[in-house]
């Protein structure tokens, strides 16, 4: 048998390929195992990238993405797993199910909700543009739009939630998307959806992004896409993921041109979900949605009970029957959310604060920031989220003095009996 020495000569070469069987034992032995897993890159799991066997293989990818950027039909993050930061076997299958959720034709997973938000930022705010976004969204969100709207000569309005007349007195000819969240934090309050649609969409151009992490697509009755929305963006870090396991983010979209543009974008930067997690996701998607259904239920149970308390001045949450949006709701969900907010009477900001550790004192409710996992959190709002902004600021938005609860799956009246003891004793 020829030994690997006669391939080693640059004067000439045997004319058959060397077999392996004639390699040494490292090369044998690692090929040999990655031949077992193929088409991945190693012996035992999935790799970023996978054995694309042959260029022509790549040139049919190619014209595959050429195709769908051409005919406007979906997206080309649908297409096989080529390289991961384009996507993988995982995200296909999550691409797939949030396709099915949303009644999308386009569909992206992202490392976190707030990359999800700012990739449809970067494509839609250019110089001279202008965007609006609904006064409640997330601070961070909002800091975004400012920011971004600032480096690339753009601008950026704020409008109350629910005030109708000023977002159409806010619209310009230049404006290229309104951004809201359904629910709000942590006031909890509801879009109507459908009168919103209606009023971006006098400006020619301009699309209407709605952010549905804390609803979920489990809690509106009517998919947002069928109802006129243009893009829906949420964080899979929440209910869709459920478990404080995976952080992750998605955009659905019927905008083709918008949704290949997003794909360039992570294409380009990166950003994308990463297979292990994506895989979690898909798994636990079923239990997600009945354990989302459960979190909302005690939610309701936990805000009724607040609401009836003496010692509590305000409870937030959709599903009380004095909140701002109640027709709305009652119209256009299904489900009112995990999260909710409340404030004590007679209790200054500090005195919240301290009446939030005493909860965790209990040793069920745990401090912890974001909701919709296992257990139920509990933090002091302006501590978490509103730390450096100045106390007439958050005073002004209604955010001053919450405790803010994001439910879990304990028994509701395990959770009730901690907040009693506390308002009474804390």
């Amino acid at each position: 048998m020829t030994s690997i020495a006669a391939y080693l000569d640059p004067a000439h070469a045997p004319a058959e390929r060397p077999p392996r069987t004639i390699m040494g034992s490292a090369t044998r032995e690692l090929h040999d195992s990655v031949d077992a897993n193929a088409p991945y890159l190693h012996p035992e799991r999935r790799t970023i990238q996978r054995d694309l066997g042959h260029s022509r293989n790549v040139v049919a990818w190619q014209e595959a993405k050429a195709a769908f950027i051409v005919t406007g039909d979906g997206a080309w993050s649908e297409l096989p797993h080529l390289y991961a930061r384009y996507g993988t076997p995982g995200t296909a299958e999550l691409i797939a199910e949030l396709r099915r959720l949303e009644r999308a034709s386009c569909a992206f997973v992202t490392d976190c909700g707030m990359q999800a938000v700012a990739l449809v930022a970067d494509v839609s705010i250019a110089a001279g543009t202008h965007a609006i976004a609904m006064r409640q969204v997330y601070n961070k969100t909002r800091s975004f739009f400012e920011a971004t709207a600032k480096r690339v000569g753009a601008a950026v309005t704020l409008v109350d939630d629910g005030d109708h007349a000023a977002l159409a007195a806010a619209l310009r000819p230049e404006t290229r998307f309104v951004f809201a969240e359904t629910f709000t934090n942590p006031l909890g309050r509801a879009q109507d959806v459908p009168a919103l649609v209606e009023l971006v969409h006098r400006v020619p151009g301009a699309r209407l992004v709605i952010d549905s992490t804390i609803a979920t697509p489990w809690g509106i009755r009517t998919p947002l896409l069928d109802q006129g929305v243009d893009v829906v963006t949420g964080s899979m870090t929440k209910g869709i993921g459920g478990q404080d396991a995976a952080m992750g983010g998605y955009i659905a979209t019927n905008h083709a041109e918008v949704g290949n543009q997003i794909m360039d974008l992570i294409a380009m930067r990166g950003g994308i979900l990463d297979d292990d997690r994506a895989r979690r996701v898909v798994a636990h998607l079923p239990a997600a949605k009945e354990k989302h259904a459960r979190r909302c239920a005690t939610a309701a149970k936990v805000a009724a009970f607040l609401a009836s308390h003496p010692r509590v001045e305000r409870v937030f949450h959709p599903s009380r029957p004095d909140h701002p949006d109640a027709a709305v709701i009652a119209r256009d969900y299904v489900r009112t959310g995990s999260l909710l907010a409340f404030r004590v009477k007679d209790a200054d900001e500090a005195t919240h604060g301290r009446l939030a550790d005493a909860l965790v004192s209990c040793g069920v409710l745990r401090y912890a920031l974001s909701f919709d996992g296992l257990v139920t959190k509990v933090n002091h709002h302006r501590t978490v989220s509103e730390y450096f902004t100045p106390p007439e600021v958050v005073a002004r938005l209604g955010i001053d003095r919450l405790i803010r609860l994001g439910i879990g799956l304990e028994e509701p009246d395990d959770l009730i009996a901690c907040l009693n003891w506390t308002l009474h004793n804390g």
